[in-house]
């Protein structure tokens, strides 16, 4: 065999190598320029936090008083590394199953000390069913550019303990907020280095969700009332604490929660918000959607855009891609296959039928790095790639030999020639 031979050989194998190890840390070549991994290493911690006395929505009845139980939620905890760390590492979780065990490969090391220095934190709200792992992509993408970030495993919400759906409904704004007071009274290594002050929340559909709650959009009448079209709202009225208006929904919105990113959001196409309750919503907003999500659904999404008039607001939409738009990591190898207990292949949970996924967590890297830079760090430079031309197919790529940009230049920020396709960005501010 011939030596270029050779080296297409190689080269054709390299998906396949990388595909086997599942990868969650991949930056591809043509990802925009604020994908690229930071300058520290990462580590990781799991950690449990246990919230005494939480209501349990579980096993709630009409007629009962509220039972209390402790509830325990693990996470991952990524964060900067202390200098000469060796990074990567694995982590060993489950399918969409619950059942069927994987190894996830990243660039994070296990109990690394951490870096000197103060970081702001960001919360990673996975949905319903997730696990902590689900977006581990972004968490360790941002922690290596320095940030706290931890990714939760909510209960009732996992792949191994998937609940009825109400215990989300009232626990997942809760969680958020008491994973944000658990960080700040960590009195560790890590809670040295956490700032607390500067927080955002990153939620995915149901973490959206829970992320708009928290955020200050109280939910509606409908939503509370267990009547259509919302009908999920559990007994003995329990979702009435995030009504809109509400001292308990006031006392929920935290001033430390600086930015939020809301990933697919669930609950406006149930009437789970209304324009009022949206407008309540104060801090600076991300909207990140595929057009064809038909689980969210798309124009519902729109709505929360339109109607979070209280805030400078972006929409991100990739074109055709339906509810996994951005946040999932890369399906993992062994979800190819039929799971016999769900029917279906665990494929699909992960992936996209159209947009690859690596890439679509490569546009999300770049993104809410430049959000959570510029309203978690004061980072002003980072306003330029969030001001951009609306369809990313309208950008003109107009540069002198050298690459200077010339007067006609409206190409996306951060992304090269050819490589913003599919995509839209809009921006609408306070009213």
């Amino acid at each position: 065999m011939k030596f270029p031979t050779i080296v297409a050989a190689l080269a054709a194998g390299i998906p396949s190598l990388l595909q086997a190890e599942n990868r969650i840390d991949l930056v591809r070549p043509d990802a925009p320029a604020l994908a690229a991994h930071g300058d520290y290493t990462v580590g990781v911690r799991t950690m449990t936090f246990t919230d005494p006395g939480r209501i349990d929505v579980v096993n709630a009845t009409e007629d009962g008083a509220p039972l209390r139980y402790d509830r325990n939620i693990t996470v991952e905890v990524w964060y900067p590394a202390a200098e000469g760390t060796q990074p990567g590492g694995t982590y060993q979780t489950v399918l969409r199953d619950g059942k069927t065990p994987v190894t996830l490969t990243g660039m994070a090391a296990r109990d690394a000390a951490p870096a000197k220095g103060s970081f702001p934190l960001v919360l990673i709200s996975h949905g319903y069913p997730g696990n902590r792992y689900l977006m581990s992509h972004l968490g360790e993408n941002l922690a290596s550019k320095g940030f706290v970030t931890v990714s939760a495993d909510h209960p009732d919400s996992t792949y191994s303990d998937l609940g009825v759906f109400g215990s989300t409904l009232v626990n997942r704004p809760i969680d958020q907020a008491f994973l944000v007071d658990s960080m700040a009274a960590l009195e560790d290594q890590i809670g040295a280095i956490t700032d607390v002050e500067r927080t955002g929340v990153v939620g995915y559909s149901m973490g959206g969700y829970g992320a708009l709650i928290y955020g200050g959009a109280g939910l509606s009448q409908t939503a509370v009332s267990r009547t259509e079209p919302a009908a999920y709202a559990p007994p003995e009225e329990l979702l009435r604490r995030h009504l809109s208006g509400s001292a308990s929904h006031g006392d929920l919105v935290d001033p430390r929660v600086k930015a939020v990113v809301a990933i697919g959001p669930w609950g406006r196409n149930r009437d789970f918000w209304d324009a009022q309750g949206l407008a309540q919503f104060k801090k600076p907003l991300m909207l990140v959607a595929g057009s064809a999500d038909d689980v969210s659904e798309y124009p519902a999404i729109r709505e929360i855009f339109h109607e979070t008039i209280g805030t400078r607001r972006h929409l991100l939409t990739f074109a055709s891609a339906n509810h996994n738009a951005a946040a999932p990591m890369p399906a993992p190898d062994n979800s190819w296959a039929v799971s016999q207990s769900l029917g279906w292949a665990p494929f699909e949970h992960y992936a996209d039928a159209v947009w690859d996924t690596t890439r679509m967590n490569n546009i999300l890297q770049h993104f809410t790095t430049a959000f959570l830079d510029l309203h978690l760090k004061g980072d002003s430079d980072k306003a330029r790639y969030l001001s951009l031309v609306e369809a990313a197919e309208d950008g003109v790529w107009a540069t002198s030999e050298d690459g200077v940009p010339a007067a006609a230049h409206s190409y996306w920020e951060g992304f090269s020639k050819r490589s913003a396709k599919g995509l839209r960005f809009e921006t609408l501010e306070a009213e």
